[in-house]
């Protein structure tokens, strides 16, 4: 009798520990952003879209605006419990090129508050082309699907 409810207390307190971890939330990135070290390897003025490709790859958009930049974006996704997944973070990169397809502005973008905002930039000129592609990026917060990435 004695070993029976050990058994059962045993089993019981495995069946919290399940639960207890199934609540957890676990986190996803979909996207690629590249890290500010690999941005470093880049040289305004210098660098081509052929030498961007080479330093830190191709990215899954580009530019409305024929040759206008370049944008690599990275999305955090919350999956808790039984919820659907929650998007609660968004990066985006961009490297817009000049007429002659050599890198103009390198700059990274977040969200603080809701609002668009640049967390390094690294310019020619005071902004990139192609800002009403980077809202609609930044406006669409958590209306992406992540199996979409």
């Amino acid at each position: 009798m004695f070993g029976a409810s050990r058994i059962v207390r045993g089993t019981w307190a495995v069946a919290v520990l399940v639960a207890l971890a199934a609540c957890s939330a676990v986190y996803t990135d979909h996207g690629y952003a590249p890290s500010d070290r690999e941005l470093a390897a880049l040289t305004v003025g210098v660098d081509t879209r052929e030498t961007v490709q080479a330093a830190v790859g191709k990215p899954g958009t580009a530019g409305l605006l024929t040759g206008s930049g370049w944008y690599y974006v990275r999305s955090r996704f919350k999956h808790f419990a039984y919820n659907p997944p929650e998007e609660v973070d968004r990066e985006v990169v961009a490297i817009s090129f000049d007429s002659r397809g050599r890198v103009e502005n390198i700059e990274r973008f977040g969200l603080e508050s809701g609002q668009v905002v640049a967390l390094s930039r690294r310019v020619t000129e005071t902004n990139i082309k192609g800002v009403s592609f980077l809202k609609q990026l930044f406006r669409n917060l958590g209306n992406i699907t992540p199996g979409m990435g």
